[in-house]
């Protein structure tokens, strides 16, 4: 008898979870979001009401931290979570979901909807074995923000053209002033070497590694470009024009270091304009302090190459073991609406993924800077869409830091140390 015990408790199990998501009763149905941005919310609240009843949303917090969101992600998906829907995800990490099978594929159609017109530097990494699997919901790039009033005797001037690293290093220590920048052993560290290397030409992981077994993946650190990137970032760690915590540094670190008198020259995220605009409006910054403010396209590696910004942002996807992934569809394309996105932007301060939104007087008025944020944005090189990203950005953490430490020769050390990690020869 007990055996049949089983299966009739499964059954009421199954039937409770089902009632739950309303549809079948007549009632809405309920999507589960899971988001790390609390400025989703008022979105997603809209879209329910203007959904005609058809649905609700329930908005589930992940932690603001990408490590802390990925892992609570895999978590359930591993478990087949059916009560998750619709996920916020960091670009960097969908590879690995999608390779786990834990991600529904858009369709053609619908992978044509969520990208006409979008920049391509957020397509780009929203895409996996040529497949679709997060639609682009907002974008990121860093630029170059400088003091005006520090050009003249640092000898460079990015407003008229395109600058180097190392006429950046050098104008900054000849001024007395800093190049802020993030040290950080974490992702930023990550973006920065990313950044450097695809200026430079190269890649970390090489084009024939893509579908490969992880013990088959090739680093393309041990090159040209990979000692480029090393020198530049030892030679700014070493230099005068490093602030004190640079090796620690973060985003914030170095908009607070942009902002002492020394502060000179910065790469950093868009949001640190609205994020200087709030400390005048606290008193923490003069009033004047943005009128000496500048902006330009990411410093270059080399002076013949165009440079390859960073790519940032975040992708919506739909769990595989979702029970309504079509409802799901409707969701997305009704928070990925122009309108949607430009509330976004002004409420997350994060760029909209919409080249078409950067037009619109409203946001070229609060984003004087929205030309070279598209720019950025559609030129941008995503960090390696690989289903293994997080062992390749442990690795190149551990290669690349402390930034005073690292020479030329890390490169090549640092592509041993992740082809060894792929293979289960060495732990970080």
């Amino acid at each position: 008898m007990r055996k049949l015990v089983v299966p009739a408790v499964l059954a009421l199990a199954a039937s409770l979870l089902t009632a739950c998501g309303g549809g079948d009763s007549g009632g809405p149905t309920t999507l589960t979001f899971y988001s790390s941005n609390p400025n989703q919310q008022p979105i997603v609240e809209k879209c329910a009401a203007d959904s005609g009843g058809r649905y609700r949303i329930d908005l589930q917090a992940l932690p603001n931290t990408a490590s802390g969101a990925r892992e609570q992600l895999l978590r359930r998906l591993a478990a087949q979570d059916r009560g998750m829907d619709i996920l916020s995800i960091d670009p960097p990490f969908m590879a690995e979901f999608a390779n786990a099978g834990f991600l529904r594929p858009f369709t053609d159609a619908e992978r044509t909807q969520f990208t006409d017109g979008v920049l391509d530097g957020p397509v780009a990494q929203g895409l996996y074995d040529d497949k679709l699997y997060s639609a682009p919901a907002n974008g990121n790039t860093q630029l170059l923000w400088y003091r005006k009033s520090v050009l003249a005797k640092a000898g460079v001037d990015p407003g008229a053209g395109p600058v180097t690293w190392d006429q950046l290093i050098d104008g900054a220590e000849k001024a007395g002033v800093t190049v802020a920048g993030q040290g950080r052993r974490n992702e930023s560290l990550m973006v920065w070497v990313n950044a450097l290397v695809a200026s430079a030409g190269g890649s970390i992981l090489t084009e024939d590694s893509e579908g490969k077994p992880a013990d088959q993946v090739k680093s393309g650190l041990d090159s040209t470009a990979g000692r480029e990137a090393a020198r530049i970032i030892g030679k700014l760690a070493r230099s005068s024009a490093a602030y004190p915590s640079f090796s620690t540094g973060s985003e914030d670190d170095a908009r607070a270091a942009f902002a002492r008198p020394d502060g000179g020259f910065m790469v950093n995220w868009p949001y640190i304009w609205a994020a200087a605009q709030a400390a005048i409006d606290e008193g923490q910054l003069p009033k004047n302090f943005l009128d000496d403010v500048g902006w330009a396209r990411y410093p270059r590696v080399l002076a013949d190459r165009e440079s390859a910004p960073p790519s940032g942002g975040l992708g919506l996807s739909i769990s595989a073991f979702s029970r309504h992934p079509e409802l799901a569809v409707d969701v997305i394309r009704c928070v990925l609406s122009p309108a949607n996105q430009k509330q976004y932007m002004f409420t997350a301060g994060d760029p909209a993924v919409l080249s078409s939104v950067f037009d619109d007087p409203e946001v070229r008025e609060r984003f004087p800077m929205a030309d070279a944020i598209r720019e950025g944005m559609d030129q941008a090189t995503p960090r390696p869409v690989s289903p293994y990203y997080g062992d390749v950005t442990a690795a190149i953490q551990a290669g690349f830091h402390p930034p005073d430490e690292v020479t030329e020769g890390s490169a090549k050390r640092t592509a041993r140390l992740l082809e060894d990690v792929l293979s289960n020869q060495r732990l970080i």
